[in-house]
């Protein structure tokens, strides 16, 4: 495997290329030892001999390949029996994958979930309900770790028990964005966390792109939760398009920026997400009833708590409105409040705004 790990650091050769190299030439190992005149005979481009023959001067083989040991991350080639089955009939797979953690199972539902790294806090509210809904159910849930519903979708989807996995655009070694290291160790714990880009690889952008199209291949279907007009998570939904996947959006106002993306994508012909019950019926998968789930918040509710959560929704709602709603006194309504945060089903996303969580 040292020798793959070599040929797969060749960054400048692009994935078909290698695979084509490989097609002629039967071992990366052959590859790294063969003479130049030889070379010449299964490789015409002078610039790919030239980067072939300046890495095997330069390379470091042995202490290189260590590196993958020490810090415990599988490597997985195309021609291994366990690269990923959805991953080699996408256009332009990648040659190899990077792995801390587990690799997603094969025969268990994958849906991808992506959207805006600044959403709202609606946006946030069904990232969460959607991965937790599908997460309960034993679907896997793909992102790419980003802020924003990446991040809050798979933190979710953690938060049940479920199972998670989250591809980067940059060597799986490196935490990006760094505040999320939370999560990145989570997903090492309860999925894994996966990379095309060799160990050390920054997070530049034009490698995200690219992530993308791993993202939306590992999935069997792809869910946008908000996204502006031009967005990374159009990018996806695109690749996913030309993967012959399943693209959900979730609907927003038409005058939010952050809703442009999704809105466009369902005018185009996207699945409309109206409710995790309603897209885990249209994929087949058992659920619960959300009025029977509402009815047993209800019935655990005392009387003024019940006509607090009422009036509550997706939508934020200020402690004004709720006050001229139930004319309960505000020291009692904020008691309130603070009793329906305790118990998970209410939110202050901001000060005295509130939402529902459940």
């Amino acid at each position: 495997m040292k020798y793959e790990y070599w040929f797969t650091n060749l960054m400048k050769i692009s994935c078909k290329r290698k695979m084509e190299i490989r097609q002629v030439i039967k071992s990366a190992k052959e590859l790294y030892y063969i003479e130049e005149t030889a070379l010449k005979q299964h490789v015409e481009d002078e610039k790919e001999r030239a980067l072939i023959l300046d890495s095997v001067r330069t390379w470091k083989l042995d202490e290189e390949y260590q590196k993958l040991e020490q810090k415990q991350v599988q490597f997985v080639t195309m021609l291994d029996a366990e690269y990923p089955k959805r991953l080699r009939n996408i256009p332009s797979p990648p040659y190899a994958l990077f792995v801390k953690g587990k690799l997603p199972e094969e025969d268990r539902r994958s849906v991808a979930i992506v959207g805006a790294r600044e959403c709202t806090p609606y946006g946030e509210t069904m990232a969460r309900e959607f991965a937790k809904s599908l997460a309960r159910e034993g679907v896997q849930i793909i992102s790419g770790m980003a802020r924003g519903v990446d991040s809050v979708g798979q933190s979710g989807a953690l938060e049940v028990g479920g199972v998670s996995f989250g591809v980067l655009g940059c060597g799986v070694d490196i935490c990006y964005p760094r505040e999320k290291i939370g999560l990145y160790m989570k997903l090492q714990e309860q999925g894994g966390v996966l990379s095309e880009f060799p160990l050390g690889t920054n997070p530049l952008p034009q490698y995200f792109p690219a992530r993308n199209r791993i993202i939306s291949g590992l999935a069997d279907t792809i869910l946008v939760i908000e996204a502006k007009e031009k967005s990374g998570s159009l990018i996806t939904a695109d690749t996913a398009l030309e993967q012959g996947k399943d693209v959900y959006a979730l609907p927003g106002p038409i005058n939010s920026r952050l809703s442009m993306g999704c809105n466009h994508l369902i005018r185009q012909g996207a699945g409309i997400l109206l409710s995790p019950e309603e897209l885990l019926a249209e994929l087949g998968i058992c659920q619960v009833n959300k009025k029977e789930n509402d009815e047993q918040i209800k019935i655990l509710l005392e009387t003024t708590e019940n006509l607090v959560y009422s009036c509550l929704g997706l939508q934020p709602q200020n402690l004004d409105y709720l006050f001229n709603v139930t004319k309960i006194p505000i020291s009692e309504l904020l008691d309130v409040l603070m009793r329906l945060q305790l118990k998970g089903i209410v939110k202050e996303i901001s000060k005295n705004y509130y939402v529902r969580m459940k």
